[in-house]
């Protein structure tokens, strides 16, 4: 035999994997290639030049995006640059109580060595920055002024925040913190100031931690400068007179002025400054915050004086013209509301027997006098045969927080609803008055209670959480009242069948104040033409100084607080007329008070403030609205869920922010409730407060069952009796008949049920909300209490 040489098997032989290699040599690639070339797609029919016209048209894009983004950040800075050219507004706001916005811009002037000139009026401070070739107006506010520094953010381009490395921001700052997050704030700089230079050894630590803080409220912040650093006040005085303004996108389609002088004349309010924002228009209304909306009558030009070239120390005045003025056919009216005409309901015309009874004088009581030492304020309405007594503990519907929601966890108390009643059928009574007349004003008389009354109000107050919870635990679950039969407690509610598509006609049984209001066919078509017609009318350029001129006008309004901004803003068409309003809100992580439909608190949107008494309704996922637009009413905002809340309010145009405010023992430390946005002006949407009377399975054979403790007389059994009933397992059935005479009653259900299950029985009512006003500063309120959960005690 012939001798072989050894060798191993094929299969041990390690073969490394192509596709793994980092580093491809040109001769692997060859080897890997053989000679191949790559096939090219029949669909690509490029020329041989194909690739320079890649490149050429790649080229061309890039150089096209660089142009227009160099010509948008021309145009955004252009009314700020030249010398007549607006200044810069910057607002510089303290958050702890140891820092002075006033430093701040004085260590600013010094870094560009700048002269601060301040206006001892209006407490606004203006620095001409020749290095920058632009001018800054700062707003210096105070520590713990919350309405002054939410204005001035409303028209700021540059908000400076002022931190202090010694002392931590307390709930007062976080709180406007978290209010001028939710309103939208333009470009921020933070900046670190204190009396003495910090530690070099601290100092490292101490930005990092303030910049962290920082950025949980402004993620965009990536500095913090340093006010004892001569390099850091440069960097921020150049990041304010050479950065493009961030746009804040509420106040891009109105203009505002910042006023520079305000003077008042017979009514007739003149306000000088800078048109910012859009065009201004003089058809438009300008709304003042805290006073309201008013018209104009002209607007003047206002240039500043001309200097001589030759130095000369006189300046040339320039005669101011008419620029605008309102056009009697465009011009919007100050009718916010209409006017109810009763007389135009459906009348029904008397029997002769009701005439001639009237006429005798017998069917109608005439008003009685007043008593002997008081004075008649208001009229009450009861009904026919009812005592004075029993008059008295009818609350009145301007009294309570509305019968609609608030008596929501109380429904057994034996209160007794009822439907309107004919006139015919009322007695008039007066109303005492409770206040008293001394030294010519008006004052409030204070009783004081007992210990049992106080303790008793003591634990309504306390209570209040507790009934949230249970209202979580057991929703919309109360007692059938034993006293008052079921079908007059609850006369007002009805039973649907299906909560999403049962049929509700939306103008059914409307209050009064619906005849006040009006309503759009096409709410985004009208929206639509009036952002179109305001562009078409164009009106005074942005950056033109003007004179406003500004009709009836208080004199209040003129008086101007040094150190505050005084604004006014223009509405767009029809923004004055009032209307239903839904916002979208969520409750703010950091309040834990209790917050009730119907609880008095400041809805801030815009540049206005209302004080409201909001309707909270679920919000559908994607924003449907189901079948028949009826949108189930919540007691209790809650954490965690996005709800509507519904306002009668003027009508607001755009997803524009809004914040829920709640005040406080102190006026300028309101608390933040919740945040969210406008959704729509929608006056078919019906929000229906559901309540369930529950039941005991008393007896049960297979799908039939006795229940009781629903009703308490067969009369209720039987007029309840085409509702239909289910139970918390999911079976569903109805009345059959009544048993006996203590409101017991025989039902069937589609299946068998358990003796642990509980019969439910749904109950329905439209709710709506109060009638809103506007809020001013300092008006007189009743200022909630800080203990407890944070709400004031319902009486």
């Amino acid at each position: 035999m012939t001798e072989s040489a050894h060798h191993h098997r094929p299969t041990l032989k390690q073969k490394n994997k192509p596709f793994k290699s980092k580093h491809a040599t040109k001769s692997s690639l060859k080897e890997v290639a053989k000679g191949r070339t790559q096939r090219q797609s029949p669909k690509a029919r490029a020329s041989a030049n194909a690739a320079a016209q890649l490149r050429t048209n790649r080229r061309n894009s890039a150089k096209q995006a660089q142009l227009k983004k160099r010509q948008s950040l021309v145009s955004a800075t252009r009314i700020f640059s030249g010398t007549d050219g607006a200044p810069r507004i910057v607002a510089v706001v303290p958050l702890t109580d140891d820092v002075k916005a006033s430093d701040v811009s004085e260590r600013l002037a010094q870094s560009i060595d700048g002269t601060l000139e301040e206006d001892p009026t209006t407490g606004l401070q203006k620095l001409r920055a020749d290095r920058f070739k632009t001018s800054l107006q700062f707003i210096p506010l105070q520590y713990r002024q919350m309405y002054a520094a939410l204005d001035a953010c409303k028209v700021a381009d540059y908000v400076i925040f002022v931190l202090s490395p010694n002392v931590e921001v307390d709930q007062w700052g976080d709180t406007l913190l978290r209010t001028l997050q939710a309103q939208g704030l333009p470009e921020v700089v933070t900046v670190v100031s204190s009396d003495e230079p910090m530690e070099p050894k601290e100092k490292s630590g101490v930005v990092k931690s303030l910049l962290s803080f920082i950025q949980y409220f402004v993620p965009s912040q990536s500095r913090v400068y340093d006010m004892h650093h001569s390099s850091d006040t440069l960097n921020a005085i150049r990041a304010l007179c050479e950065g493009k303004p961030s746009d804040v996108k509420w106040r891009e389609s109105r203009s505002y002025i910042v006023s520079e002088r305000v003077d008042w004349a017979d009514g007739m309010l003149s306000i000088t400054g800078v048109v910012r924002g859009s065009h201004l228009s003089a058809n438009r209304l300008m709304h003042i915050p805290n006073f309201g909306d008013f018209q104009v009558a002209k607007i003047m030009s206002a240039p500043l004086p001309r200097h001589h070239k030759g130095g000369n120390a006189g300046a040339m005045e320039i005669e101011p013209q008419l620029l605008a003025e309102p056009n009697e056919e465009d011009a919007d009216s100050l009718v916010s509301s209409n006017d109810p005409d009763d007389m135009a309901n459906e009348q029904t015309w008397p029997t002769e027997e009701e005439m001639q009874g009237g006429a005798n004088g017998h069917e109608h009581e005439k008003i009685p006098d007043a008593k002997v030492g008081t004075t008649p304020k208001a009229v009450r309405k009861i009904p026919k045969g009812m005592s004075e007594y029993q008059a008295a503990w009818i609350i009145d519907e301007s009294e309570d927080e509305g019968e609609d929601g608030e008596d929501d966890d109380g429904e057994g108390n034996g209160e007794v609803e009822m439907d309107e009643v004919e006139e015919e059928e009322m007695v008039e009574l007066p109303v005492e008055d409770t206040e008293m007349e001394t030294d010519g004003r008006r004052s409030v008389a204070f009783q004081d209670l007992d210990a049992e009354e106080e303790e008793r109000q003591l634990q309504s107050w306390r209570n209040r959480k507790r009934e949230e919870e249970d209202d979580l635990a057991f929703p919309d679950e109360i007692d059938t009242p034993l006293d008052v039969p079921a079908r007059t407690r609850f006369q007002r509610y009805r039973g649907l069948r299906s909560f999403r598509t049962s049929p509700w006609d939306p103008y059914e049984n409307l209050p009064r104040d619906y005849a006040r209001i009006f309503q759009f066919e096409d709410f985004k078509r009208t929206e639509r033409a009036v952002r179109r017609r305001a562009e078409e009318e164009g009106g005074i350029e942005p950056g033109t100084r003007v004179t406003v001129y500004l009709k009836d006008v208080p004199k209040e309004a003129a008086q101007v607080t040094p150190g505050r901004p005084f604004v006014v803003f223009s509405l767009l068409q029809h923004e004055h007329k009032k209307t239903v309003l839904n916002f979208t809100v969520q409750r703010n992580t950091e309040y834990d008070g209790s917050v009730r439909s119907k609880d008095p608190l400041i809805l801030c949107v815009g540049p206005r403030r209302f004080r409201v008494n909001p309707v909270y309704s679920q919000h559908l996922r994607g924003g449907g609205k189901g079948a028949n637009n009826v949108h189930k009413f919540e007691r209790y905002l809650r954490h965690g869920v996005t709800s509507v809340a519904t306002i009668y309010g003027p009508v607001v145009y755009g997803k524009q922010p809004c914040t829920l405010l709640r005040e406080t023992e102190d006026p300028q430390a309101p608390e933040l409730v919740a945040m969210g946005s406008f959704l729509h002006p929608d006056t078919t949407r019906i929000v229906a407060k559901r309540i369930i009377l529950t039941g005991h399975p008393y007896k049960i054979h297979k799908k039939t069952a006795t229940i009781r403790y629903m009703f308490f007389n067969p009369e209720d059994v039987e007029y309840f009796k085409p509702i239909q009933l289910h139970t918390k397992y999911g079976r569903t059935g109805h009345i059959k008949e009544s048993l006996g005479t203590h409101g017991y009653y025989k039902a069937h259900f589609d299946g068998p049920i358990n003796q642990m299950d509980t019969v439910c029985m749904s109950l329905y009512k439209r709710v709506y909300p109060k009638w809103s006003e506007l809020w001013k500063e300092g008006q007189s309120a009743a200022a909630t209490s800080g203990g407890g959960d944070g709400d004031a005690m319902e009486e």
